[in-house]
């Protein structure tokens, strides 16, 4: 008996740990009621059922006249005013004057005060100049080509070299060096999604470098083409020779596929021209000051550069715009909550999150304040919902907040949503990211097709007025989003 009962507790203890793993393993998918359950009480669920009625209120008037029109039409000004704005140009900094000025006209005629201010910080500096691509040999052809932000010139004469065609970072490093070595690289790499294709677009140059070529090309990073360029930053490794690096269309990317394939020597011929240095920007910061706990800040965010082709109106005026609004918007129709909303015009995030990690580096010592960080950075087409980051209770506590949404109301799980944002949920600042129907965001993204025809005024508003009522609703609650 003595011996079967040690036998059992061996067992026991084998079985135990795998029994508690697989249920924390289980409990993680389950659907968000059954989950939140340990995390949610009775009370807590009753206070956030209690802003039902303000949500609707919020919702209704900011897609109704005066509010509806005030801002797609300051939206609209905006981008007609100055198009792409950006990193480093005069034109951004015209920009951010605005919005500092537009600031102020809504912001300080009732008593419930807004009030901004900037921040300065060093930002990059690059210049497009002239760019082509011929194709030589097999015959002659012109070829559509955008430069990649960042990418040192070509010599004044250009590059002319043989073109070796790879589909994956994979391929390239199956070569031998004198394959590469003095050659044109072109990443041909088919379309999946575009956190798995960006990769190309970061990091071609440098590999391609390290094999010895010259110069490389990448198919421009988007599902859907009408013969358009597609640019981005790219970044160079301190270990390599930094080599000129541009994107042409899906259209030529595969007629030199094709060529490549049937053993054509192809020869192309490249000029780019840049110019590159270092300005000074500015963070623009806007706050509603809250009532009882003004030092705790529910944030929300959008970059206000772009580009340098296009009219940034998509990425990111919208998203700037809804932020811009929260405050603005809450205060014009006299809402003050209990804890500080604060809105964030990031500058510089599209050379590299310039503007967020400047921002993270000087307030570093108030994260313990940031109850809740948000950013549109993805489009602001119908909402959908949040992408968010944070632990289990944060979800739990934003999926109830979303119920008094419904039809939007879908919550996705995500450690990095947004991109300025993730420097924050990175450190454990709970946040999220609009989720919207932006299934044609990247026909558009970095191209000189994002232009205000692309934007429905009534999602926008709709996008408006649901970011400012969950802004509204995380920053008057009785406690925080939990971070553990």
């Amino acid at each position: 008996m003595g011996l079967k009962i040690y036998f059992l507790s061996c067992i026991g203890l084998i079985l135990f740990p795998i029994a508690c793993k697989c249920k924390v393993y289980y409990s993680e998918r389950l659907p968000f009621d059954l989950r939140c359950s340990n995390y949610l009480s009775k009370e807590l669920k009753h206070e956030i059922n209690s802003y039902r009625d303000i949500v609707q209120h919020i919702m209704e008037q900011m897609q109704s006249a005066p509010l509806k029109d005030v801002l797609y039409d300051e939206y609209t000004k905006f981008i007609d005013k100055f198009g792409a704005r950006p990193s480093g140009s005069k034109v951004l900094e015209e920009s951010i004057d605005y919005m500092v000025n537009l600031t102020i006209k809504y912001g300080t005629d009732t008593e419930e005060v807004i009030e901004v201010k900037t921040e300065e910080l060093e930002v990059p500096h690059w210049v497009r100049g002239e760019e082509s691509v011929k194709m030589i040999r097999p015959r002659l052809k012109n070829i559509a080509v955008i430069g990649l932000g960042s990418s040192v010139p070509t010599p004044k004469e250009g590059i002319e070299a043989e073109l070796i065609v790879v589909r994956s970072f994979h391929d390239l490093e199956q070569l031998p060096k004198n394959d590469v070595k003095g050659k044109i690289v072109l990443f041909d790499r088919e379309y999946t999604d575009y956190e798995e294709n960006v990769k190309y677009r970061i990091r071609g140059a440098s590999k391609a470098a390290r094999k010895g070529a010259v110069a490389t090309l990448i198919k421009s990073i988007t599902p859907f083409s009408l013969y358009t360029t597609h640019t981005g930053e790219q970044d160079y490794k301190k270990s390599v020779v930094n080599i000129p690096a541009g994107a042409i269309t899906i259209e030529d990317s595969l007629l030199l596929r094709r060529l490549f394939d049937r053993g054509e020597k192809v020869i192309l011929k490249i000029g780019m021209q840049s110019t590159y240095d270092t300005k000074i920007s500015r963070n623009t910061i806007i706050d509603l000051k809250g009532v009882l706990y003004p030092e705790k800040k529910v944030i929300v965010s959008g970059h206000i550069d772009s580009v340098d082709v296009g009219e940034g109106a998509m990425d990111d005026g919208g998203g700037m715009f809804i932020s811009w609004f929260v405050p603005v918007g809450l205060k014009l129709l006299r809402l003050v909550s209990k804890r500080t909303v604060r809105s964030i015009l990031w500058t510089a995030e599209e050379p590299g999150l310039i503007g967020a990690a400047a921002y993270l580096k000087r307030h570093i010592q108030e994260l313990d304040n940031i109850t809740f960080i948000m950013e549109s950075d993805e489009g602001t087409f119908n909402p959908r919902g949040l992408d968010v980051a944070g632990s289990n209770g944060a979800r739990c506590m934003i999926a109830q907040i979303l119920k008094l949404f419904r039809p939007i109301d879908t919550l996705t799980e995500n450690d990095e949503p947004g991109s300025d944002i993730t420097l924050f949920t990175r450190k454990g600042v709970p946040g999220a990211s609009l989720l919207n129907d932006n299934e044609r965001y990247f026909w558009y993204h970095h191209s000189r097709a994002d232009t205000l025809s692309v934007q429905n005024k009534d999602d926008v508003v709709k996008c408006a007025a649901f970011w400012a009522a969950v802004s509204y609703v995380i920053s008057d609650l009785s406690v925080d989003i939990p971070r553990d």
